[in-house]
């Protein structure tokens, strides 16, 4: 572990902007625990069917403003896009070869998961596996890939996203919850903000990377901005206060994202770049930056497996319990079955190093972390930056 450590922090060139990786590292883990927290797998006469504690336990609500990170996910995507292309135009690289390459590493651990469920889907149901459940599980791997569509398209509109001003895209949200919500329109049109929604981020990572929101005091208006329109719309325009979609419930904040989850999506993002001087300082430390490397390094294959992490032992338990175990199989509609999912978390990610250590060659091309000479990859705007194995 001594040696990784020292490796990664020779590897790691003196400008880099170590807080970036450290954001995205907090935003892909905070997406991981809030699945895990949010999400049960409650067996019933032989099937599994999903359920949210969220629906059981309004109370619970403020962990969806915790986990619910895809902001800054987008933040960190949209800077760190605008400073890649940016350097590719200095280098004379055109815009198909840059975009490919990008996409390539995208795409390369998805096509793992999509091919091993679906042959697992179709041994289940040769097996005998219900319907009901297949389709259970399956879902519970794949919808979370939907945001994975979206950030490739932002990502081969970076060309575009980089001249585009956040507040433009913000318009066109509020614009269509207005009519959606407002004035009755279509359900249809929400989707608009699929894209709209996520771009508003996107375009601000962009506006960081070209040097804007240097200053607190912007950083500190987005925060504070952000978090009183959140409040706003929740408390006087109906919206849900989870972050969420809640099975069960009136409407979501997240499936289209809507303007209070796009308001509230601001406010993390003045909190993360309020964080980057404290975690560049807390990141000179080689352990510490080990540690946002790895993780980095590893950012797909966590996001794409946690899900089966989780089903993993939830129906491995199943085979050999006695009958229902609670936080794993029981409705999730008390403290004690959060107190039980809380002792429940460290097995999943016992199970999610397992899925990590069969499919991190998918993201990572057959590289081992830690073997070998260590050199660095494209990263943070300006810098070249992922350890990886030469």
């Amino acid at each position: 572990m001594t040696g990784l450590v020292a490796r990664i922090e020779a590897a790691t060139p003196p400008g880099r902007d170590r807080a970036v990786d450290a954001l995205r590292a907090l935003a892909i883990l905070g997406v991981v625990g809030g699945h895990w927290l949010v999400t049960a797998l409650v067996t019933d006469s032989g099937t599994v069917r999903g359920a949210s504690p969220l629906t059981y336990l309004p109370e619970l609500t403020p962990a969806s403003w915790v986990f619910q990170t895809l902001a800054v996910f987008f933040l960190v995507g949209g800077q760190v896009a605008a400073g890649s292309w940016a350097s590719a135009r200095l280098r004379g690289v055109p815009y198909g070869r840059w975009v490919g390459g990008r996409l390539g590493r995208l795409f390369r651990p998805v096509a793992a998961v999509l091919v091993v469920w679906a042959l697992a889907a179709v041994a289940m149901l040769m097996a005998g596996v219900g319907g009901s459940t297949v389709r259970a599980l399956v879902k519970l791997v794949w919808s979370p890939l939907w945001f994975l569509l979206v950030f490739a398209a932002l990502t081969a509109l970076t060309p575009l996203v980089a001249r585009l001003h956040p507040l433009w895209p913000l318009v066109v949200v509020l614009h269509v919850d207005l009519v959606r919500l407002g004035l009755g329109g279509p359900r249809e049109l929400g989707w608009v903000n699929v894209v709209a929604g996520w771009l508003v981020f996107s375009c601000l990572g962009a506006r960081v990377a070209r040097g804007g929101l240097r200053g607190r005091t912007g950083r500190w208006a987005l925060l504070l901005g952000g978090a009183s329109a959140a409040v706003a719309l929740v408390l006087w325009a109906g919206y849900p206060a989870s972050m969420v979609g809640v099975p069960g419930g009136r409407m979501s904040n997240l499936d289209p994202p809507s303007l209070a989850a796009v308001a509230f999506g601001l406010a993390q993002c003045g909190a993360a770049l309020l964080l980057l001087g404290p975690l560049r300082r807390a990141l000179r430390r080689p352990a510490l930056w080990a540690a946002v490397a790895v993780v980095n390094l590893s950012a797909m294959t966590v996001f794409l497996w946690h899900q089966t992490a989780m089903i993993i032992v939830t129906t491995s338990a199943v085979m050999f319990a006695d009958g229902p175990l609670p936080g794993l199989h029981t409705v999730p509609d008390g403290a004690g079955w959060v107190l039980a999912r809380l002792l429940w978390l460290p097995v999943f990610a016992l199970a999610l190093l397992v899925c990590w250590a069969a499919f991190r060659g998918c993201e990572q091309g057959g590289r081992r972390p830690g073997g070998g000479s260590l050199v660095v990859r494209e990263s943070s705007p300006g810098q070249r930056g992922h350890a990886r194995r030469a």
